[in-house]
């Protein structure tokens, strides 16, 4: 089973194969110019920038690994109505300057950063909606804050990404390989980095798709996205599950198709957050893969929708 996890993983962050991005994906050129760029406003941080739009409840919004705001655009665009939505960008990714991301670990201080907003613009119990990388920072803010959290999605994430392939896994299975992909990405050429969309990255129960994939994939700092990549790779937050006061809901893609592996990931999935202190609502999108959003945003929005009521 190791031998075979190994092999998923090595294959899957070794590979690099220029791709031209489908038409659903953000192009280099949005990458490039988010279209709306985030900004600070009266919080200062060295670690993330917070736009906000629209009135309402709060609900903050964490992009995952090498993706600005800009992945959120058009779930931005369906809550600002109803919702005062906080965009958080990772500095370091896309087109931020890496700032107090260019040393040390990202997810924590990130998490403490989103924390430390929460606290200081004083939002009451806000909703946090994090894919992947960002799912995870969303269960760390979680766990640390306490009854301070109203309630967590977690798009495509688990608290321990190699347990979608390999259940039995722990982190020190999977460091020297996240040592090898850190390498890897310090490696690549930072014009390769901003605009390669690249099929590369911790593969989820097999699948085709990827943490670092074509769809909104938007680079940044090589520094960042190397830290990035070899904490989404080893860190296991399932032990810190029990900390977390909020309702939780877990949302991913998947297909009805036993040839896909998307077909086997309910059962992953529910057993990564099993030790919640209360059950976790699973919503399962039909034919999305890692991007859930930008794969099926009709499906996607119906699933917010449901979880901010």
């Amino acid at each position: 089973m190791r031998q075979s996890l190994c092999f998923a993983l090595f294959s899957a962050v070794l590979t690099i194969i220029p791709s031209s991005a489908p038409a659903q994906s953000v192009s280099a050129a949005q990458a490039a110019r988010p279209t709306t760029a985030p900004t600070p406003a009266l919080f200062q941080s060295s670690r993330i920038l917070v736009e906000t739009k629209g009135q309402g409840s709060d609900v903050v919004l964490i992009p995952g690994l090498a993706s600005t705001s800009a992945v959120w655009a058009r779930t931005a665009a369906a809550l600002e109505g109803r919702y005062r939505v906080h965009l958080v960008t990772v500095r370091g990714f896309g087109e931020t300057a890496p700032a107090g991301n260019a040393e040390g670990l990202v997810s924590a201080p990130v998490a403490a950063e989103i924390r430390r907003y929460i606290e200081e613009q004083g939002l009451r119990r806000p909703a946090l909606i994090g894919h992947s990388m960002g799912g995870q920072v969303a269960l760390r803010v979680a766990a640390d804050a306490g009854d301070r959290i109203g309630k967590v999605m977690v798009v495509d994430a688990s608290p321990f990404f190699p347990s979608l392939i390999s259940p039995g896994s722990t982190a020190a299975d999977v460091e020297p390989l996240a040592r090898i992909a850190y390498q890897g990405l310090m490696l690549l050429g930072d014009q390769a980095l901003r605009t390669q969309a690249a099929s590369m990255g911790l593969e989820l129960g097999g699948a085709a798709d990827n943490v670092l994939g074509g769809l909104g994939w938007q680079g940044g700092d090589r520094r960042v996205l190397a830290q990035g990549l070899y904490e989404v790779m080893t860190t296991d937050l399932r032990s810190r599950l029990p900390l977390i006061e909020a309702p939780v809901t877990v949302v991913y893609g998947w297909s009805p198709d036993d040839r896909s592996p998307r077909s086997h990931v309910d059962d992953l999935f529910r057993a990564g957050y099993r030790s919640l202190p209360r059950p976790a609502a699973f919503e399962r999108v039909e034919g999305a893969e890692h991007m859930v959003m930008i794969d099926r945003p009709r499906q996607f929005q119906a699933a917010v929708d449901r979880f901010l009521r």
